[in-house]
């Protein structure tokens, strides 16, 4: 059991690390802020030209063939920069499903365009407040033709595919077809834009099994789950970082900041929290790419362990620089509101505590048996 990332995939990291700080600044991700644009087209383009939409998707789909650990590479990358572009609904979701219960047809017809950065891909499960709960959905499909609501969808207003999950199972639909009204809705994270579809008869078709459908989704959530939890440790060591060079360069009563006993302190939590979730995530990370028995663990695990240091680091790193942090014009907001937003993608972490209590449960009992 290897938890090191090998030569080439550190090389990825180097190159993604020289990319980003060319073309995603703070000022990138400002831009999208200050401004009704919903996402960076550009960057998302030039992204697509690198290859990383494309990473795990086979070359007879019209991508690069690499693996799950390059993936997570890029999304601690990407979530180092809080970069404003709709990949996770488009590579740790909608590829994923794609690649793990479409058809043939259905790879062929979706994955060259997501590939390429011509399509922009979504997930659509939740109906409103609440977990969408197998029973709870309202979202029917009649005759091939979807009817209902979603909301809120991450990056529903600038997809053009979505996997939606209805009663019965999931399904792809054209959100540029009839039958789709969309509206932009507000989240805390205005750099990730997210909608409310309407969706009144708008055709679809069937996505894997509709016996397994929820239990496909699980499986679909605990890959997604590890993907997103290398994001947040990124955004996680980005918000240390920026507390710890805040710290170190403000000056009170003649003496560093950071020379404070209580900032030392949040420093070493923010430090501690940070580690522990890239220990949890590289566990993922193995499990991810070698489709091991402890996939539903070591995603419950990342998960939660990833959501609590992001939100810890991105909290502290305002409280390091003070009655400043809190102001529009430093940059620790960015973190908060993406830390924020990610810990509801995929499921609050109530839920995902839960999860994570039950598969451990279940491990145990397996093995009194």
């Amino acid at each position: 059991m290897n938890f090191e990332f090998s030569e080439e995939q550190n090389l990825l990291r180097e190159q993604a690390q020289g990319f980003l700080q060319q073309n995603c600044g703070v000022d990138k991700v400002r831009a999208v802020l200050d401004s009704d644009t919903r996402f960076d087209a550009e960057l998302y383009q030039k992204v697509a030209d690198m290859g990383w939409t494309a990473t795990a998707i086979p070359e007879q789909y019209g991508g690069i063939g690499l693996g799950q650990l390059e993936l997570c590479v890029l999304a601690e990358e990407l979530g180092k920069v809080v970069a404003p572009i709709p990949f996770s609904s488009s590579v740790y979701l909608a590829t994923e499903a794609l690649l793990l219960f479409g058809s043939d047809a259905q790879k062929s017809q979706h994955l060259p365009g997501i590939a390429d950065g011509s399509t922009i891909a979504c997930l659509a499960i939740a109906e409103g407040v609440g977990p969408a709960l197998p029973g709870k959905l309202k979202c029917r499909v009649e005759n091939n033709k979807l009817f209902g609501t979603k909301l809120p969808v991450a990056d529903g207003d600038v997809a053009q595919l979505a996997i939606v999950v209805a009663e019965d199972g999931m399904y792809l639909a054209d959100l540029t077809g009839a039958g789709v009204q969309r509206e932009s809705i507000d989240t805390i994270d205005p750099t990730r834009s997210h909608a409310s579809i309407l969706f009144n008869g708008a055709e679809c078709e069937r996505l894997g099994e509709p016996s397994a459908a929820f239990t496909q989704l699980e499986t679909l959530y605990d890959r997604a789950a590890i993907l997103f939890a290398f994001e947040q440790v990124g955004g996680a060591h980005s918000a240390l970082d920026m507390a710890k060079e805040y710290a170190l360069g403000r000056f009170a009563f003649g003496r560093s900041i950071a020379s404070y006993q209580a900032i030392k302190h949040k420093l070493a939590d923010m430090y501690i929290e940070a580690t522990l979730a890239k220990s949890n995530a590289y566990f993922g990370a193995w499990a991810l790419s070698t489709n091991a028995s402890e996939l539903p663990v070591a995603a419950a695990t990342a998960r939660v362990s990833a959501t609590n240091a992001y939100h810890e680091c991105s909290k502290e790193n305002i409280q390091t620089h003070g009655g400043m942090g809190f102001t529009w014009e430093f940059d620790c907001h960015l973190h908060y509101r993406r830390a924020k937003l990610l810990a509801s993608n995929l499921g609050g972490l109530r839920g995902w505590k839960h999860r994570l209590v039950t598969t451990l449960e279940q491990s145990n009992l397996a093995l009194e048996a």
